[in-house]
């Protein structure tokens, strides 16, 4: 009992989570590889891990956070589910050239680039380009600035929140993100959009 009320209290939860998790899933289910490891990078909460672990057996899932809160809400999501693909949670920061994992088969990162220093989506392209090897995919989903596409109002207003919370933050344009992406060996290869005026951009390995 004492042990469920810890757990309790450790989980987190992102009501955006459960509105994008099963749409995202159905992206991804075209996307991702057969087999391997899926390193998520800004887990957060851990509800995405958990969805996606359940709808994707074959899939090793490695969750990961900069943020020892969400590293404990993520195993705890862990625990409760019982799934058996879901690795412990691993901490790492984006922003730096080491991450304490050598390889990956795919890399996800779902509402991190908007939400964090422009640094922190430079050291994600690099390290997909350290730890991916051909053809394997690096998937972002979130809120995105287009040229030549209208943005919504509504994402309009939340890039001005952002911007007011922390001036690092913001919606990154897509432009500049194909430029890393390439600049680090990789290519986009999808455009999906996505409910509520998001998109899942797919890069992959050259």
């Amino acid at each position: 009992m004492g042990r469920a009320r810890a757990a309790g209290q450790l989980k987190r939860h992102a009501p955006a989570a459960a509105r994008n998790s099963a749409p995202l899933a159905d992206v991804l289910a075209r996307e991702l590889p057969q087999a391997g490891v899926v390193l998520e990078i800004a887990s957060g909460s851990g509800e995405h891990a958990v969805f996606m672990a359940r709808r994707f057996p074959a899939l090793e899932w490695q969750p990961s956070d900069v943020d020892t809160d969400a590293l404990a809400s993520i195993d705890a999501w862990s625990r409760e589910a019982r799934a058996g693909n879901i690795r412990p949670a691993i901490a790492i920061d984006a922003t730096v050239s080491h991450w304490p994992l050598a390889v990956a088969d795919c890399i996800l990162c779902v509402n991190m680039v908007h939400i964090s220093p422009y640094a922190a989506t430079e050291g994600l392209f690099a390290g997909a380009g350290r730890l991916l090897s051909k053809e394997q995919p690096l998937i972002l989903y979130g809120p995105f600035v287009e040229e030549g596409v209208e943005t919504a109002p509504s994402n309009l207003a939340f890039d001005a929140d952002l911007k007011a919370r922390n001036p690092a933050w913001g919606l990154r344009e897509v432009e500049a993100l194909d430029a890393l992406a390439r600049s680090n060996g990789l290519q986009r290869t999808a455009r999906h959009e996505m409910p509520a005026n998001n998109l899942t951009l797919v890069y992959r390995r050259q």
